[in-house]
């Protein structure tokens, strides 16, 4: 697979979700959920003017580039202006809303003095492997490309004119395309539509349709062309302002903090400046639209982000849902009035994920199944009791308690014998052939094996939420309660005890080292073990102040972190800190910090993971569910 990292943009509807670089190009396209499966290796659209070669879309030296979305939709305009022959593109990339159908619609304007002959041409190859192996087909003005499970399939209004199913990416490049086959043994294959003579000054409109099947469903191409038939009756205009209505109707009913109306509370309580306030309300509102991208509507799984990196060159990707990930985004989802969503999560994901011994492993598909991992996090059983609590107080539904109590018991049994293993004196034995003997839990960062004040703080919050919810539920086993109390304070105790530098007076992240990491602020928030005006914490915060914060203004993770390159920013660590700066009353120090993320954040509005220190932008993956989220925390917290 061609490696193409950066998700510049992303489109889709609740099924289909596409993402496309800066110019306009689609990298990726997932389909029936956004983590599996991804169809695409290389999609390339272009032009033949006249004689021309071919004059690809999104990588000509003579073209001009222009990226947009349509206002408070997930539609998506790139324009192309290419110079040596004045034809002028509109390229606008949008998913149905009721069907799953990714549309490509196209605007050519003839800019020239002269008239132009214009040719439109798709090379497409889809990813392939031996054990599903893709094959292509011409038939009934349709381009198909199938494998053993779906079929691809790429058509329009336009008439084909010719194509090339074998060997295609080298005879693409002249325009012409010649093949006496209608069905080929390729994955990637050439199809060329006849757009016809542009006089000048004149304009036409086209679309490209993309449509896949499931072939569990329907396997026979006739009645695949069936359902293509039905689907180019679709007046596209038409669809084209439904699809703006809703998203627009979306953003609306998704304004939680009611940020966007005219004379709002926010905008006047908070005084930003008014370019700041306009960054603010761009990512506040491409936040609201990639949310519903990134989960799966029918599990309430949510991914942590759009896949970057298939071959792991980098990384061990980013395509699952991570419960840790997950309950920080069910906590903004929340603010934003996506309860019914965040209810899934906990009432169906969790649920089907959960182990019989009562913890969450470290990933999964957001379809529920198993991801590849290498460890456990013990943050995330945790986690996932916290963020049910927070739930309930969003939603103040106790049937949803009863619904995911016994849930919430197997998790508290299992956080028991956590406790109860890491407590132990050296010459107490512990049963056997527990997890917790031959593996160590690694922390959020995925990079460190051992015992973890965050970890250790979650698992506070956990026994506090348990606490509560039994209160709700008017259970009243007081030995119970008194036990999860008793727990909660171990727990706490084990922290004074363990990951506190005596000399320094300052928290220590893990058992192991001193390194100032910014997730030692997860014991003040969002988990409340520790109070913000401690001094301990007072005397931590400094310490990260000097060692975690950039020349830019922003926080990297923990001292000397070497991913992708290293000593970068990370928006969820700046944001951090600025909760932290909220909860003690340091409003105009969590703003700054709030200004850094907008500020550096991607012109649609995307927050990455990181921001590159030399040039300011944003780096590596772009639309980090985690990072919106905890830019819509903070935006809630503000006064």
């Amino acid at each position: 697979m061609e490696k193409k990292y950066y998700n510049e943009s992303i489109v889709g509807n609740e099924k289909i979700v596409a993402s496309f670089s800066k110019n306009g190009e689609m990298l990726r396209l997932f389909y029936p959920s956004r983590d599996c499966r991804q169809f695409i290796d290389t999609m390339h659209m272009g032009v033949k003017v006249n004689d021309s070669n071919l004059i690809y879309l999104h990588e000509d030296i003579n073209n001009n580039y222009k990226q947009y979305y349509i206002e408070n939709t997930n539609i998506l305009n790139t324009e192309i202006k290419n110079t040596y022959f004045n034809l002028s593109i509109i390229q606008t990339d949008f998913a149905f809303i009721s069907k799953d159908i990714l549309v490509k619609k196209y605007v050519i304007e003839n800019e020239n003095t002269i008239d132009l002959d214009v040719d439109f041409i798709i090379y497409s190859k889809l990813l392939s492997s031996f054990n599903n192996m893709v094959g292509t087909k011409i038939e009934k003005n349709i381009f198909f490309q199938y494998s053993h499970n779906y079929t691809f399939s790429i058509f329009s209004k336009l008439p084909i004119q010719s194509y090339r199913l074998n060997n295609s990416r080298e005879e693409v490049k002249s325009g012409n395309l010649k093949d006496k086959d209608y069905i080929a043994m390729a994955n990637d294959s050439a199809v060329s539509f006849k757009v016809g003579k542009l006089e000048s000054g004149e304009k036409k409109e086209f679309e490209i349709y993309i449509y896949i099947n499931d072939n569990s469903k329907k396997y026979k191409f006739d009645e695949i062309i069936k359902e293509i038939e039905e689907i180019k009756k679709n007046n596209t205009n038409k669809e084209l302002e439904n699809v703006k209505k809703y998203w627009n109707k979306y953003v609306k009913e998704h304004d939680g903090l009611n940020i966007l109306s005219e004379g709002n509370d926010f905008a006047k309580n908070n005084k930003f400046e008014d370019d700041k306030l306009k960054l603010i309300k761009n990512v506040y509102i491409r936040s609201i639209l990639l949310f519903p991208l990134l989960l799966n509507n029918e599990t309430g799984g949510i991914s942590a982000a759009l896949e970057v990196d298939e071959q792991r060159d980098k990384c061990g990707r980013y395509s699952y849902c991570w419960p840790r990930d997950a309950v920080f985004i069910t906590n903004a989802l929340d603010i934003l009035n996506m309860t019914e969503e965040t209810s899934k999560f906990y009432n169906i994901f969790s649920k089907q994920t959960q182990s019989d011994n009562g913890m969450w492993e470290q990933r999964f598909y957001t379809d529920g199944r198993l991801a590849p991992c290498w460890g456990y996090q013990i943050d995330e059983t945790a986690s996932i009791i916290f963020g049910i609590y927070m739930h309930y107080n969003k939603i103040k539904n106790k049937e949803f308690l009863k619904q995911n109590y016994d849930m919430c018991i197997k998790a508290i049994k299992f956080l028991k014998k956590y406790v109860e293993y890491i407590t132990l004196s050296e010459n107490e034995s512990n049963e056997p052939n527990n997890i917790f003997e031959t593996n160590e839990s690694y922390d959020l960062w995925e990079m460190n094996e051992g015992i973890h004040l965050y970890s250790c703080s979650a698992i506070y919050a956990a026994f506090d939420s348990m606490i509560e919810i039994n209160k709700q539920l008017e259970l009243k086993n007081d030995q119970e309660n008194e036990e999860l109390k008793e727990y909660k304070d171990k727990i706490k105790q084990y922290c004074s005890s363990n990951f506190l530098h005596k000399e320094t007076k300052t928290l220590k992240r893990n058992k192991k080292d001193e390194i100032a990491d910014i997730s030692i602020l997860g014991a003040m928030v969002p988990f409340e073990m520790l109070n913000e005006k401690e001094e301990i914490v007072k005397n931590t915060v400094e310490k990260m102040k000097l060692t975690l914060r950039t020349y830019t203004g922003g926080y990297i993770r923990f001292e000397n972190d070497s991913y992708i390159g290293g000593n970068n920013p990370w928006p969820i660590a700046t944001l951090w800190m600025a909760l932290y700066q909220i909860k003690l009353g340091e409003q105009e120090k969590a703003k700054k910090l709030i200004e850094f993320v907008v500020e550096t954040a991607t012109e649609h509005g995307f927050i990455a993971e990181q921001v590159d220190n030399q040039t300011m932008k944003s780096k590596w993956v772009i639309g980090l569910g985690w990072s919106h989220a905890m830019y819509i925390i903070a935006l809630s917290m503000l006064k």
